[in-house]
């Protein structure tokens, strides 16, 4: 389907057809996100900094296979690559399931631990970057930023939807093969299985890639001085998808997945009512605000000593970095030609699979020394970095017009 060939009043249904696969995958990070790092530390009698790297090794997963995910996408096409992610990530699921059988063996059930969430973290890098690519090819470059939103608000969407749920299943329900970490992989496994049928039935678009294309690092390169303004907002996700959860544990607070949810629900919320402010303001006014933002939700969880504190940290650190990666994204995928979208998007988002995949763990180390306080309080300096970062990308800007 060629740009400019489907009608405004129809854009959004054609991108959320697509789109849906995103809110499979990120469901899922949702469900192991809530529980992994307790199985890892409770039931496996592992330290906090282990529980965080268990949550980071995805992203570092996803980091290593995004390499060669844009490549793939621009060369074979975006459903294909699709599919291969939706199928890892019912390989994920079936992981967890052997790692909650083998409890009684700690340090197997751990290895099977991390085999699926690196498993999960090559779905996520496939399924992710071969939706935007396949959702700009039939919308439109266009509408990039429409499009990277839409991503968002199923990615973040999907991790609000699935943390609530995987609680309840790992603490609910005591049934030996639908409850506990059980209960949790096989979901994981049925909610990825359960896109591939769908995904077959989605057309295809032929690939744009033609004669020899640009390497990835020569394509990171162009886009690095977004992405590392991306890579200092990512830290402060990193903080919360990894170590939220303990926190909450540490201090005896419950409703640790209510905060997960409530960072995912003003996630969405504001991309629905602030993405047009892209287009408006430009993105790299939009990052500066949003970066800023982000920095005092962080400040609100480091500082804030209850668990109604942290609730409104995480739900301001979610406002915050909602708009992060589309604000920043257009200027980066505009740096190359439509033959290297996939290439772009993925080298882009390696900036974001970087920061989160090492800050679990690095920020882990920080807990024994200092608290899980100087966690947020690093994660919110950073942050205010990115923000310095957007100021010069605005004035480059500016000077190339």
């Amino acid at each position: 389907m060629s740009e400019g060939a489907v009608r405004t009043s129809s854009v959004t249904f054609v991108i959320l057809a697509v789109v849906v696969f995103t809110l499979f995958c990120y469901t899922d990070i949702g469900l192991q996100m809530a529980v992994v790092p307790l199985f890892v530390r409770e039931k496996l009698g592992f330290s906090s900094a282990m529980a965080g790297f268990a949550v980071s090794v995805q992203y570092l997963a996803t980091f290593a296979s995004r390499i060669g995910a844009g490549k793939r996408i621009d060369t074979g096409g975006p459903k294909r690559v699709v599919l291969m992610g939706l199928s890892t990530g019912v390989l994920s699921g079936l992981l967890l399931v052997v790692a909650a059988l083998l409890v009684s063996w700690p340090l197997l059930s751990l290895l099977f631990v991390l085999a699926g969430r690196i498993a999960l973290g090559v779905a996520e890098s496939w399924v992710a970057t071969a939706v935007i690519v396949w959702n700009i090819r039939r919308a439109g470059v266009s509408r990039t930023a429409q499009v990277i939103s839409w991503n968002g608000v199923c990615s973040y969407g999907g991790i609000a939807l699935g943390a609530p749920i995987a609680t309840m299943i790992y603490h609910g329900i005591s049934l030996p093969v639908l409850g506990g970490f059980v209960g949790v992989g096989l979901l994981s496994a049925v909610l990825m299985g359960v896109g591939i049928p769908l995904a077959l039935r989605q057309p295809s678009v032929p690939p744009l890639a033609a004669g020899k294309q640009p390497s990835f690092f020569t394509v990171l390169g162009l886009v690095l001085p977004y992405g590392l303004a991306l890579a200092a907002g990512s830290v402060g996700f990193g903080a919360i998808s990894a170590l939220l959860a303990l926190y909450f544990s540490d201090q005896n607070w419950s409703g640790a997945a209510f905060a997960l949810a409530l960072f995912g629900l003003t996630f969405v919320l504001t991309r629905f009512v602030f993405t047009r402010q892209i287009a408006k303001h430009g993105g790299n006014s939009v990052a500066i605000v949003s970066l800023f933002v982000e920095a005092l939700g962080l400040f609100v969880l480091a500082f804030g000593h209850s668990a109604a504190w942290a609730d409104a940290g995480a739900a301001l650190t979610g406002a915050g970095f909602s708009l992060v990666f589309p604000a920043l994204g257009v200027g980066a995928v505009a740096q190359t030609g439509p033959e290297s979208k996939g290439a772009a998007i993925g080298a882009f988002s390696v900036c974001l699979d970087i920061a989160i995949g090492v800050s679990g763990p690095l920020l882990g180390l920080m807990i024994p020394l200092w608290g899980y306080g100087a966690v947020f309080q690093a994660a919110a300096l950073i942050s205010l970095i990115g923000v310095v970062l957007c100021v010069l990308l605005k004035k480059q800007t500016r000077l190339a017009r």
